[in-house]
């Protein structure tokens, strides 16, 4: 009995041996508890919570990877991103200034140098396509000209001068893909000046046919359908517009084929009813070889006495009754602050670059009525000398030649319209008179300082801060091609554009779009057709005296 009392524990220790293991169960199980709690938060808000938001962000994201996609397809379907995209590489110097040029067959250019007699049928070209386009050297015998870079220059020449400068342009590239425009170094001016006279159409348009036939061909016209290509050619537009296929219409149809249509035509005189060309200027005698040159220049014309108030060289039209050159030769006789160069056939001091230039530089103001056709070469060659032109049409540069040229041409210029002259006999002389000497001098000095972009530089060096009449076309042409291609990537449209207002786009400020009444409508109001048809009337008499007059200069 009493092993089993000592066996038995007693009734305080049973009680405390119980209540110290209940105690650590419960603790267990409230620990579990907890546990199963943490796992359970755990397990809802990071496992299965991560994975709600991974699987949100996938749903989000997947449809902005296929927008991302698509428009990455959609950019790369256009030919020219590449191109476009240069611009954005800022270490590039040359970054969305890439020219491509075409390696064209010689017969569209060498050979017709090579043949440098045919392309005139009264004049031998031989000696003005020689110094790379620029012609012989002009002595310096009157002291008028500088000692060097003058040159006896065709007005006609500009085909090989910018071909030759294109060769010295420090952005070409042989990667089409990257190019901000395309030449095309066809010598169109001297293409058709070889056939204006004595051959039929067909002989006419054969090379611009056979030109299109080869470009189209070509992987880099499919790239935008030619709309990036431009071309050059150093004569009037009126030579490449026949309208016809009759013999006696005038010149060939290259700029009304469709192919040509989308390119871009660099002309001395552009049509003001066309979209597909361009003015850009006649070249003069001077041809700077070196930055230097053209500030000696300029500083030397700003320091020049002038004691003609206006001049004029030129002949009178009289097989024309709405020429005003008449009128205007006949106020410049009776002023006695009026130089006068009469013009006509045979010899005569308006053939001398010499004279022509010592005249200029003697006057404060250049008259620049209409030649033949609404341009001359003389306003050029007024503006080299430091003298301010007086335009009577806005057609002779004011909607010519925008890309080189102010808008507000009474910076440059002064604009007396032809039937002040033609109808109310206003004197040019009063007119002229009532111009402060002030603000001739700030005329002038604008003049002076557009020397650079008016001239062509010689095609053989290049200049270093310059930049001359090339740069100028050549960049506008960039300009006009990059905008085209940001307009189709971004889905812009011109679907009101009306090819008949060319020349009033040609005026619109940066960010215009709409045309409509212009002070200068009355100028161009004639019908196109019509206008086209006197014009090239026009020009083939212009084309005609030139060649007789056998000069390289046109101030007739």
């Amino acid at each position: 009995m009493r092993r089993r009392q000592t066996a038995s524990n007693p009734p305080e220790h049973m009680e405390k041996a119980f209540g110290k293991n209940h105690h650590t169960r419960l603790c267990f199980l409230l620990f579990l508890s907890a546990l199963f709690w943490v796992l359970l938060f755990y397990f809802h808000f990071v496992v299965l919570g991560s994975g709600t938001i991974v699987e949100s962000e996938k749903l989000h994201q997947i449809p902005l990877r296929t927008e991302s996609a698509k428009a990455h397809r959609v950019l790369e379907n256009y030919p020219f991103m590449r191109a476009l995209r240069t611009i954005e590489n800022k270490s590039d110097p040359c970054g969305g200034r890439y020219i491509y040029v075409h390696d064209l067959p010689p017969r569209f250019n060498e050979d017709m140098l090579k043949e440098c007699k045919s392309l005139s049928l009264w004049t031998n070209m031989c000696k003005f396509t020689t110094n790379a386009g620029l012609g012989p050297p002009l002595e310096n015998v009157d002291g008028v000209f500088s000692n060097t870079g003058w040159y006896a220059t065709n007005q006609f020449a500009v085909d090989v001068i910018f071909s030759n400068r294109m060769k010295q342009y420090e952005c070409l590239t042989n990667d089409s893909s990257i190019a901000s425009a395309i030449f095309v170094p066809f010598y169109a001016g001297f293409d058709i000046a070889r056939y204006l006279w004595g051959y039929n159409t067909s002989v006419r348009d054969a090379a611009s046919l056979d030109l299109l036939d080869w470009l189209v061909k070509r992987p880099e016209w499919k790239v935008m359908g030619g709309k990036d290509h431009f071309l050059v050619a150093g004569r009037i537009t009126w030579d490449f517009r026949r309208l016809t296929d009759q013999e006696s219409d005038w010149g060939n149809k290259l700029l009304f084929l469709p192919a040509a249509k989308n390119m871009s035509m660099l002309v001395v005189e552009s049509s003001p009813w066309n979209a597909n060309d361009f003015g850009i200027p006649y070249p003069t005698y001077f041809h700077p070889a070196k930055d230097a040159d053209v500030f000696i220049w300029q500083d030397r014309m700003r320091k020049l006495n002038r004691p003609w108030l206006f001049s004029f060289a030129g002949a009178p039209r009289p097989d024309n009754p709405k020429s005003i050159r008449g009128q205007i030769i006949e106020q410049c006789k009776k002023s006695k602050v009026c130089k006068l160069l009469e013009c006509d056939f045979g010899e005569s001091k308006c053939h001398s670059p010499s004279s022509i230039m010592q005249m200029f530089q003697s006057s404060l103001f250049c008259l620049q009525p209409q030649g033949d056709s609404y341009t001359r070469r003389s306003a050029f060659d007024s503006m080299l000398a430091g003298c301010i032109p007086v335009f009577f049409h806005p057609g002779s540069a004011y909607t010519q030649y925008t890309w080189h040229l102010p808008k507000n041409y009474s910076k440059y210029s002064v604009f007396i319209p032809e039937d002040d002259i033609r109808k109310r006999n206003v004197s040019i002389e009063k007119r002229l008179r009532q111009i402060s000497p002030e603000q001739v001098k700030i005329m002038r000095e604008e003049v002076i300082s557009l020397i650079p972009r008016l001239i062509y530089a010689d095609p053989r060096s290049r200049l270093e801060t310059l930049k001359d009449a090339f740069d100028v076309a050549v960049q506008a042409v960039i300009n006009k091609v990059t905008k085209l291609r940001k307009d189709i990537v971004d889905g812009r449209t011109d679907d009101n554009f009306i090819e008949e207002n060319s020349w009033k786009y040609a005026l619109l400020e940066e960010g215009q779009r709409e045309v409509g009444p212009h002070e200068w409508d009355p100028f161009f109001s004639k019908p196109k057709d019509e206008q086209n048809d006197q014009s090239a009337e026009t020009g083939k008499n212009s084309c005609k005296k030139f060649y007789l007059h056998h000069t390289s200069a046109d101030h007739t």
